[in-house]
C-alpha cells in the first residue's frame, strides 16, 4: 500500500495532501516538532519528533520506500526519498527526480556556502495558489506512479 510522509514543519499543502490521501484511500504520516492539527480518522498518523536537525527528515528516510510519496521542501530528504525508491515532491508542485536532484543538492550548497561567507541570498519565492495547482496536479501523477510500484 502507497503511504504519504509529509514534512510537515512549515509545509503549505497540508490540507491538500490530506484530500488527495482520502481520495486514494492513503495512509498518511504527518511528521514534525510540535504539535499540530490533522483530520480525524485511522489514516493520518500525526508523529511528533524531537527538536533537533533532521530528526523529522530521519524518522521519514528510515521508513519511506518504493511505492511511497514524500512530500518536503528538503533538498536532502528528497534525495534519501529517491535513494530508497519512493517518491519525492516539493510543496510547490516540482517533483524531485534522479535527474535533477543532483542539481539541487548542488544549488543548496552552493548557497550554503555563500551564506557562510556573509552573502544575502534570496529566500525562497512566495507560495503563490499555482504553485497549489500544480502541487495538487503533481501529487496526484506521483501517486498513481507509487501506486504501481510493489514493495518488496
Amino acid at each position: 500500500m502507497t503511504t504519504l510522509y509529509i514534512d510537515a514543519d512549515a509545509c503549505p499543502v497540508r490540507e491538500e495532501a490530506y484530500r488527495v490521501a482520502a481520495r486514494y484511500g492513503l495512509v498518511v504520516f504527518v511528521v514534525c516538532n510540535s504539535w499540530m492539527r490533522t483530520p480525524g480518522g485511522p489514516r493520518v498518523t500525526l508523529v511528533v519528533v524531537d527538536e533537533g536537525p533532521d530528526v523529522a527528515d530521519d524518522w521519514i528516510a528510515e521508513r519511506a520506500g518504493p511505492g511511497d510519496v514524500v512530500v518536503t521542501a528538503d533538498i536532502p530528504l528528497a534525495g534519501r526519498a529517491l535513494a530508497a525508491g519512493a517518491q519525492a515532491l516539493h510543496p510547490a508542485g516540482r517533483p524531485f527526480t534522479p535527474d535533477n536532484i543532483g542539481g539541487a543538492l548542488a544549488g543548496r550548497a552552493v548557497g550554503e556556502h555563500l551564506r557562510s561567507m556573509g552573502e544575502v541570498t534570496r529566500g525562497p519565492s512566495a507560495f503563490t495558489p499555482a504553485d497549489r495547482s500544480r502541487f495538487l496536479q503533481a501529487l496526484d501523477a506521483a501517486v498513481v506512479k507509487a501506486r504501481r510500484v510493489a514493495r518488496p
